[in-house]
């Protein structure tokens, strides 16, 4: 099995497994308002992603991070680039990018955890 070296971010950022980088972590969603799920292993090397009840409890801290990085650079872009907004506008913005981003920094977190932590 040839196995081609892709950038860490890279594979991070496409959900590819921690252990061989080729398998997919998430299955893939078969309608618009799902919650992402997760597969048992990995596809082509078998490595389980699910370790212990609670194992991915860390990754909550990820993706509120995540979600502070989001809105703080909502609010910035809104600052700089239109001073006349009104405030209460500016707080529903970044209302909205947090629920649009919500499930991506869900999946994202989960997949950061695993690559912080492999074993």
């Amino acid at each position: 099995m040839e196995f081609k070296k892709r950038s860490l971010g890279f594979r991070i950022v496409t959900e590819k497994c921690p252990h061989c980088g080729q398998g997919r972590i998430f299955e893939k969603r078969t309608r618009v308002f799902e919650l992402p799920k997760m597969k048992e292993a990995c596809d082509r090397c078998g490595y389980r992603y699910d370790r212990e009840p609670g194992y991915f409890l860390g990754a909550m801290y990820i993706s509120y991070g995540l979600a502070v990085f989001q809105g703080l650079l909502t609010f910035l872009i809104c600052y700089f680039l239109f001073p006349t907004l009104p405030t209460l506008a500016v707080c529903f913005l970044i209302l909205g990018v947090l629920v649009l981003f919500s499930v991506r920094n869900f999946r994202l977190s989960r997949v950061i955890y695993m690559y912080i932590f492999p074993n």
